[in-house]
């Protein structure tokens, strides 16, 4: 692997969505780790997955009363520094500690409320060095200078670099995202140039901007490897950032982080923003995900059959100015010597159902989303409970008053069920039918 992908800070989890009480799993790059909340140094903790007693993952074990990492096998527990501090089968004149009874523990640092984990070699990791968004600057539990940040995360059935290509090409918003996003009567000519290229990524600027300059002109910057963002500020109503890390978990697989900053001019779009869950925003960027989720899934596919990255200035069709992101991509992959998988084939193509699960690939590891669910589960019931209260109301008010109640209680808790299915459906699955195709 490249050392411009191994040697590498990458976000593996929002710290909202962690829980000090119980370990985590992520792989990253091909690498199974667990995360866990070292509680003694009150800081988080990446280990690789794996006991070295048995070789059972630690992630299936939990965070013990000293507060160390307890392997579910056999008991063997770990400190923060990945030392053996208990082995119950071992005898107490004996010492649990040593080399080979030690986890193998990766450096991290939080920063912008993002967990980082070094992969590459421990003496090398500078925190310092964090991948960052320089204009967002943390204020205590928030942002600085206005900032309101919504973000969302899922794993997607593609490569890193096709996410990559895919968020940084500004000219299909229009056409893939029409109906969620983007309107096809916005599309235009993109005359975007480069203005800075070299090891480190590079840097755009799209005069006119998107929507035909209805939002002013636009900043594109790629910091290699893994993050980019679109940086806008639309006339007397705010400044707009589009920000993704993309993450490579293995060959056709990688986890998105998406911010979106707001800086806004005015106080009322910053209360109103506030005031949807979590959630239910995040309900809505599973539907403009999957707006490209099952062509990329393709068309990487196509790309790899005709020699991949190293390939794509032959294979693709770039006439205008709009692939110059896209392009850029492609050339720093190069010099770089290749993606993060070299020489690794992708897994043979998924069928629709499993390109539009949400449940594995987000609602499970988003403490908002799967207690959400929860939550609707829990509700559904006592809906049930009242649609037979009603029921009961009609039949025993013999058509008066108390019938009516019954029929406003019946007619309430049917559209209630029928809200929560929906919610319910789109915390667990997409029904892989594309706006922009049903209009």
């Amino acid at each position: 692997m490249p050392p411009s992908w191994s040697e590498q800070w990458w976000p593996v989890a929002y710290l909202c969505d962690l829980d000090r009480g119980r370990p985590s799993r992520f792989t990253l790059l091909e690498r199974d780790l667990v995360l866990w909340w070292d509680r003694e140094a009150g800081q988080w903790r990446a280990f690789d997955d794996v006991c070295p007693h048995r070789l059972v993952p630690l992630s299936e074990g939990r965070i013990n009363a000293e507060g160390q990492l307890e392997c579910p096998y056999h008991g063997w527990s770990f400190d923060g520094s990945g030392h053996c501090r208990r082995i119950p089968q071992m005898t107490e004149e004996a010492r649990p500690e040593g080399r080979r009874s030690s986890c193998r523990s990766l450096p991290t640092a939080s920063a912008q409320g993002l967990l980082f984990v070094w992969s590459g070699d421990p003496a090398s990791a500078d925190p310092a060095a964090l991948p960052l968004v320089p204009v967002l600057q943390e204020q205590g539990e928030g942002w600085a200078d206005g900032w309101v940040v919504q973000d969302t995360f899922r794993d997607l059935p593609m490569d890193a670099l096709t996410l990559l290509e895919n968020v940084l090409d500004v000219s299909h918003v229009p056409f893939t995202h029409h109906r969620t996003v983007g309107r096809r009567d916005n599309a235009a000519p993109v005359q975007a140039e480069i203005t800075r290229e070299d090891g480190t990524g590079f840097e755009a600027f799209w005069q006119e901007g998107p929507r035909r300059g209805k939002l002013g002109s636009q900043a594109t910057c790629f910091r290699a490897p893994q993050l980019m963002w679109h940086d806008l500020t639309a006339k007397g109503f705010a400044r707009i950032l589009t920000v993704v890390y993309a993450v490579p978990i293995r060959p056709g697989e990688c986890r998105l982080f998406a911010r979106f900053p707001f800086q806004f001019q005015a106080a009322a779009p910053r209360v109103l923003l506030g005031l949807r869950p979590r959630w239910l925003q995040h309900i809505g960027n599973h539907k403009v995900l999957e707006d490209d989720q099952v062509f990329l899934h393709w068309q990487e596919r196509v790309l790899e059959a005709a020699g991949g990255s190293a390939a794509a200035e032959k294979a693709f069709y770039l006439p205008t100015a709009s692939d110059c992101y896209v392009a850029a991509l492609h050339r720093w992959v190069q010099r770089q010597g290749g993606g993060p998988f070299p020489g690794r084939a992708l897994p043979p193509r998924q069928g629709l159902e499993a390109l539009m699960d949400r449940e594995r690939s987000h609602t499970r590891h988003c403490r908002s989303c799967s207690g959400a669910l929860q939550r609707l589960r829990a509700l559904r019931p006592w809906l049930i409970a009242m649609l037979w209260l009603s029921a009961a109301l009609v039949g025993l008010g013999q058509w008066g008053w108390i019938s009516a109640v019954g029929l406003g209680l019946a007619l309430a808790s049917g559209l209630a069920l029928r809200q929560l299915g929906r919610w319910e459906q789109g915390l667990l699955a997409g029904d892989g039918q594309a706006p922009r195709n049903h209009e």
